[in-house]
């Protein structure tokens, strides 16, 4: 069911916010002192392409400089990249087959406003360690 989903998902919305997040690293790293903002952009670019089987969990190790960093990024690029998945959340939302994938929009959305402090997974692994997480 999860390849399914994600082909599905990959079709539809899923490669449109990976190139949305591609953008927002291709900015970062012009911006070079935002690079780790550029490779965490990247990082949830994979995780837009294929969401089902894989979840997002808080790190234990993150401190306050994730926390400085969330804000930065927020106000550079979190915003228009969380309006990007509520908006496809919506479109897919308004479809009987697409509500699945807009609820798995709507669950982007967090890890999309703040990222960093955080680490994707797949499900198995984030069952195994507890914890908060947020699964597909």
């Amino acid at each position: 069911m999860r390849l399914l989903l994600n082909i599905i998902w990959f079709v539809l919305c899923g490669l449109w916010m990976a190139i949305g997040y591609a953008l927002a690293a291709l900015i970062c790293f012009i911006l070079i002192i935002t690079i780790p903002f550029g490779i965490a952009a990247l990082r949830i670019a994979v995780f837009a392409l294929w969401p089902f089987g894989k979840t997002v969990v808080r790190r234990s190790d993150a401190g306050i400089a994730s926390g400085i960093g969330n804000v930065l990024w927020l106000i550079l690029c979190g915003w228009w990249l969380a309006l990007g998945h509520l908006i496809t959340g919506i479109a897919l939302c308004i479809t009987i087959i697409g509500i699945p994938l807009g609820l798995a929009n709507f669950k982007l959305i967090p890890v999309s406003l703040l990222p960093l402090g955080r680490e994707i997974v797949p499900v198995d692994q984030a069952r195994s360690l507890g914890g908060d997480s947020v699964s597909f």
